[in-house]
């Protein structure tokens, strides 16, 4: 069903209540990577640009039910103003008297951020006693943090539901997310080629189920396809296997006949620090050493299938790929899908790790979508809805 956006609600004048995902990696006090507020920008600036009164909450890392300073979202704060040239105040809460007094004081196109929700063990649990101590902040609820929307936290679930009656919509970044996967998952142009990788078939079993269903053409790259192989007999030495999904493998191989394509070679060390690599036939790895990324076999493979693509959706590395001896099976990966794209076809990239590749080879702009949520972009996929914004107008 579609949502209401924050372009649909006045905002003049009324305190907005919004959550986003600054959940950005921070070293030493210092941001080293704010793509995340980047990409709220354009609704952050829509509201202030508007009169509203901006009230912003979000989590941090995983802070051990209490007030970690390593965890303060104050960096964001700084980083937020220096985008937007002007202050953002900062809350040293996120519920109580501090925070009321400063919501009062938010004057029309203010920007007020608060402390780290994860700071309250009552967020991640949506308690309903919390969910409405945020809720008396807002006249009208936001919802921009994709990477989040796939739990029923607080501030994603109980909050926006203690404000029943208000206006409580989707901000552009879940927007533009619920298009490019919704459209790809529920309406794709064909042929449909899905790229999965990563370390476990256990994390992708119910994606690649769904997929199976839905795609032309699977192709299998990461940890996760030596379990195939040993579900297969083949060799796999001392590679990433899980011997409890071998049976679930089996089945899966089965149920995709052509559809699903595993690598034809691997990259082979002693082990994951070793510069000594060579490249062995699928399936034939020595017993005394490990896959760590596809061979020039399947890289040549897996361009060709992603070449004939008109809608692509890749999770997972190939590889080892933060590791330069088995980093070219992801980047072969990235630039098939970015030469894809410069032929007309609608890729999408579903964060996490592969957002993190195509990041590093400077290529995200030379694909359709980067995903701002990784587990929220797979879980997507499995499921085609969330049930935070199911409740939203």
């Amino acid at each position: 069903m579609a949502k209401k956006t924050v372009a649909d609600v006045d905002v003049k004048g009324k305190r907005v209540l919004m959550r986003v995902d600054f959940n950005v990696p921070i070293e030493n006090g210092a941001i080293t990577d704010d793509r995340r507020i980047v990409q709220a920008l354009p609704t952050i600036r829509n509201i202030i640009d508007r009169g509203g009164r901006l009230i912003l909450m979000s989590h941090l890392g995983r802070p051990k039910g209490g007030p970690e300073p390593k965890f303060s979202l104050k960096p964001c704060a700084d980083r937020l103003g220096k985008l937007l040239g002007k202050p953002v105040a900062f809350a040293p809460d996120c519920i109580g008297g501090a925070v009321e007094q400063a919501v009062a004081a938010l004057k029309d196109g203010d920007v007020l951020l608060l402390e780290n929700l994860r700071f309250h063990k009552e967020e991640e649990k949506n308690d309903p006693n919390f969910a409405r101590a945020l809720a008396q902040f807002g006249d009208v609820y936001v919802n921009d943090a994709f990477g989040t929307a796939h739990r029923e936290h607080a501030s994603t679930f109980g909050c926006p539901q203690a404000m029943q009656g208000k206006p409580r919509v989707i901000g552009f970044l879940i927007q533009k997310e619920l298009k490019f996967l919704g459209d790809a998952i529920n309406n794709p142009t064909r042929p449909f080629v899905a790229i999965l990788g990563g370390a476990k078939v256990s994390d992708k079993i119910k994606v690649i189920e769904s997929l199976l269903g839905k795609c032309d053409t699977l192709l299998i790259g990461g940890a996760m396809a030596y379990t195939f192989f040993l579900a297969q007999g083949k060799s796999v030495g001392k590679s990433l296997v899980e011997p409890d999904q071998v049976e679930l493998a089996r089945g899966l191989l089965a149920r995709a006949g052509s559809k699903m394509k595993l690598p034809l070679d691997n990259v082979v060390a002693a082990s994951m620090d070793s510069t000594d690599t060579r490249t062995v036939e699928a399936g034939a790895i020595p017993a005394d050493m490990a896959g760590f990324d596809i061979g020039p076999k399947t890289r040549k493979l897996f361009r060709s299938e992603i070449l004939k693509a008109r809608t692509i959706v890749w999770n997972g590395p190939m590889g080892v790929f933060e590791k330069k001896p088995f980093a070219a099976g992801t980047e072969a990966v990235a630039r098939a899908c970015a030469d894809a794209t410069k032929r007309g076809a609608v890729s999408i990239i579903g964060g996490g790790d592969s957002a993190a590749a195509i990041e590093q080879m400077g290529l995200s702009d030379k694909v359709s979508h980067v995903s701002t949520g990784g587990g929220a972009s797979l879980e997507y996929i499995e499921n085609g809805h969330f049930s935070t914004i199911d409740i939203l107008d």
